[in-house]
């Protein structure tokens, strides 16, 4: 066995080594692992975990875009290549895997990289949008609000108001809401609160 040469059945780039050389390797009914080895790094994948309520909009084919931290300036393109059907539920968040396929010839991108991705699920022409945070209003405290002016123009029924996150509170994927009139976009006024007189503090 002085003479043996182990030998990759594949040309890439080695990733990891798990052996030191000299170091006695033993074959079992399992063969151990020695390098682990990347085939193409041209051609890369990316998982993303898929909110269940966003779920039913993702389809296989769809754009996509992402972002990693080595790279903050540069945004990359993706399509989705596969959207599995096992769920993963982490401290009760219950999420799907998405695969995207994403070129990568520069080699600006590397295993295990962390990555924030944005999918396409809908084109829509000449539509003013506006940031859901926009439409979430708390007033201050020992304040009254006339609930009355409360953006009815944008959502019909009573308002219901909800608590801002802060920033280190993970929210999920940002959500926009497309303000159209007859296909075309149409300038709206929204009225956030309106104060209202309260009896003075003793």
């Amino acid at each position: 066995m002085e003479k043996a040469v182990i030998r990759s059945p594949i040309t890439g780039v080695v990733l990891s080594r798990v052996v030191e050389p000299g170091q006695t390797v033993a074959s079992s009914l399992q063969a151990p692992v020695l390098f682990t080895i990347a085939e193409d790094l041209t051609k890369m994948e990316v998982q993303v975990d898929v909110d269940e309520a966003d779920v039913g909009s993702v389809r296989e084919g769809q754009k996509a875009s992402f972002t990693v931290d080595a790279h903050p300036d540069r945004t990359f393109t993706a399509e989705i290549r596969e959207l599995r059907y096992g769920s993963e539920v982490v401290q009760g968040v219950v999420t799907y895997k998405a695969v995207l396929t994403t070129d990568n010839s520069e080699l600006l991108l590397r295993p295990g990289m962390t990555a924030t991705a944005e999918i396409v699920v809908a084109h829509v022409q000449d539509a003013l949008t506006v940031p859901n945070a926009a439409l979430r209003f708390s007033p201050p405290s020992g304040e009254a609000v006339d609930k009355r002016n409360f953006l009815q123009k944008l959502m019909p029924g009573p308002p219901r108001m909800r608590r801002p996150s802060s920033p280190s509170e993970p929210t999920g994927a940002e959500r926009k809401v497309c303000v159209l009139s007859d296909g075309n976009p149409q300038e709206m006024a929204v009225t956030v609160a309106r104060r209202t007189a309260s009896a003075p503090r003793s």
